[in-house]
């Protein structure tokens, strides 16, 4: 498949079932140990290829490496210093949502918007790097993150919401 960031995630997880079917462990049961640990790994390598590229974040950051830029983002943070107050406006949001029902259309206009967010990032990212700029590329990726971020706590807070409506 092309190095390329826009890519058909429907055609990705085709391949993938291709690949996990033409090396799955099962299919080597009466073959020797070292063909059975070649399978193994080449697997768990599948797997790690499919979810990193179903992850815009980790297909970004993959992206980066094989132009040469290692990302550890554990030391790192977004130096946007607008976006950074966004986020922090967003988490005081997200804070003070209720546990009613009518809290769910809070959280899903919330959603829509990062959602939005996300999509116009991703289209940066694609851009800067067919540009081959590397930075800037990166600090699209960290936004990313945090938007992920609130994603996955906006997701549990509907969840969590919704477990109390039908308690």
């Amino acid at each position: 498949m092309p190095v390329s960031f826009e890519c058909d995630i429907d055609t990705i997880s085709q391949r993938y079932r291709e690949l996990q079917k033409a090396v799955h462990p099962d299919k080597f049961v009466n073959s020797s140990d070292q063909e059975k640990r070649l399978s193994m790994q080449h697997t768990s390598y599948i797997n790690e290829a499919y979810n990193a590229l179903k992850n815009p974040v980790e297909r970004a950051l993959y992206m980066l490496k094989l132009k040469g830029l290692d990302i550890n983002f554990d030391n790192e943070t977004t130096m946007d210093a607008e976006f950074l107050m966004e986020q922090l406006e967003l988490r005081e949001s997200l804070a003070s949502v209720g546990d009613d029902a009518t809290s769910l259309d809070v959280l899903d206009a919330m959603n829509t918007e990062i959602k939005d967010k996300l999509t116009r990032l991703m289209k940066d990212f694609s851009v800067l790097y067919e540009a081959d700029e590397k930075e800037q590329a990166r600090e699209i990726i960290r936004k990313m993150q945090f938007l992920q971020k609130a994603q996955k706590e906006i997701s549990n807070s509907a969840a969590t919401i919704e477990d109390g409506l039908l308690a």
